[in-house]
């Protein structure tokens, strides 16, 4: 009986357990179909964008130069919650491979996301650790505090070119975009424009600084859906597999409950049978 018990407690709690991973399995499925939607008008935002940048440097490319000596930075986006597998590690593994063969040089780091933040703890390149978002209303807030951090690291460090390094929704695996300078594509061999610069209400560097602007800040909104997308799929996945063994190893409890109990069933009948007075025939 006692073991029976044992199992019984067993069980009660992986069906708690279980109830919880479905709940966030589930929770997380509705927020990436909820993140399809924000993509993909975020992608047409910076898509637009980046016409219209095509259109004005073809006009004006000595706008776009490089500036020289300019510091490396790099946003890492991991995971703000868990499991998500190895998120994380992916994009300090990504990091690795990018910075191979530049040990002399030390680029800035800014990690968003509390675990990853944890991770980067004790790096001497951690500039700055932002809380990342769990759900897609929480992406502008995060946005906000990210462009603060950036424009408080340029002023005191000068020129930074900014890499992204974030997991990719669609390809699923982690991606090197940079944002800072922009519009490199615009500025090759390539580009093709008509006959007459476009009409500006604005000075051409003025237009140019309020359009980096712009697409700064849309490019980082994209970036950040997209990783947050990313996130919450792979959490789907890892809490399926996880509520598969959990269902296996309710089954396989379930099957040992059913023999202690038809263990127990035999004895009691055999007790029963022991103890039945003998008549005489």
């Amino acid at each position: 009986m006692g073991r029976r018990r044992d199992i019984d407690a067993r069980l009660e709690s992986l069906d708690d357990i279980g109830k919880i991973m479905r709940s966030m399995r589930n929770l997380s499925y509705m927020e990436t179909r909820k993140l399809a939607r924000f993509i993909d008008s975020q992608r047409r935002v910076v898509a637009g964008i980046d016409t219209a940048a095509r259109d004005f440097l073809v006009h004006y490319p000595d706008l776009l130069e490089a500036i020289p000596g300019a510091g490396a930075l790099y946003v890492l986006i991991g995971a703000e919650r868990g499991f998500c597998g190895s998120f994380n590690e992916e994009v300090l593994r990504f990091l690795k491979q990018e910075r191979a063969g530049t040990e002399g040089e030390r680029p800035l780091l800014v990690a968003v996301g509390t675990k990853l933040a944890a991770t980067l703890e004790r790096d001497p390149r951690l500039a700055e650790s932002i809380p990342g978002a769990s759900a897609a209303e929480e992406v502008p807030a995060v946005l906000n505090r990210l462009v603060q951090t950036l424009n408080r690291l340029t002023a005191e460090r000068g020129a930074l070119n900014v890499t992204v390094l974030n997991w990719d929704a669609g390809t699923d695996q982690v991606v090197s975009v940079s944002v800072l300078p922009p519009f490199q594509v615009s500025r090759g061999p390539t580009r093709r424009g008509g006959p007459f610069p476009p009409r500006l209400n604005l000075p051409p560097e003025r237009f140019l600084a309020l359009l980096i602007e712009h697409f700064l800040f849309a490019a980082l909104h994209e970036l950040l859906y997209s990783s947050l997308m990313a996130e919450h799929q792979q959490r789907v996945r890892h809490l399926e597999g996880a509520l598969g063994r959990v269902d296996d190893r309710v089954q396989e409890l379930t099957l040992r409950r059913n023999t202690l109990r038809q263990e127990e069933i035999t004895e009691e009948i055999e007790l029963i049978l022991l103890n039945q007075p003998v008549t005489d025939r």
